[in-house]
């Protein structure tokens, strides 16, 4: 869930990829704002050289349009985490629409999921509800709880000004902002013993 603004029900479009240009259906829910085109444009250009093949986790997947973008692009698999039951029926109607048979959707609260067994994601998109301020609680679980591949990489969305407490073996690649929002991507270094 994000985006500079809430977005109003309807459509939103994916940028690239073998999908390009496809409409995913969005619900009238509170707080669901897609992240937008621009952002959407700008983080996969960054993950171009890294996104054909990848595992990736799309926790707090709200519409999803961060991972069927990623699927579009070329990654392996998504698992789309998503705790309202209605976002995350829209969002498997828009996965079997597209005959996009490689994501996965589980309707669960991001940390409940967190605390399952894990598997090793070599991409994890993160846009909380900011007004959770959910981020110091999911990067220590994703951090200590196996979800990591050794080396990466993870996309994180927040407020314009807030720049989240996150693990100190999480090295910034690159930033930028749009609207109220901020984006980053940054690469998972080992941490140190």
């Amino acid at each position: 869930m994000s985006g500079a603004r809430k977005a109003a029900p309807g459509r939103i479009r994916i940028i690239g990829g073998s999908l390009r240009n496809s409409r995913l259906e969005v619900p009238d829910l509170p707080g669901l704002r897609p992240t937008a085109d621009r952002v959407r444009e700008t983080l996969f250009n960054w993950l171009a050289p890294m996104i054909d093949g990848a595992r990736c986790l799309d926790l707090c997947a709200g519409t999803g349009a961060l991972g069927i973008e990623a699927l579009s692009r070329g990654a392996a698999s998504v698992q789309f985490v998503e705790r309202d039951p209605r976002a995350a029926q829209a969002l498997r109607d828009n996965l079997a629409r597209l005959k996009a048979t490689n994501g996965e959707v589980v309707a669960l609260d991001a940390a409940q999921f967190l605390r399952g067994v894990p598997r090793a994601q070599d991409l994890v998109f993160l846009d909380p509800p900011f007004a959770l301020e959910l981020w110091p609680a999911l990067t220590r679980q994703l951090e200590q709880g196996g979800w990591l591949a050794a080396q990466a990489w993870i996309y994180v969305e927040s407020p314009r000004t807030t720049v989240p407490a996150l693990p100190p073996n999480w090295q910034l690649y690159r930033d930028g902002h749009a609207g109220e929002v901020r984006f980053a991507l940054y690469r998972r270094a080992l941490p140190l013993s």
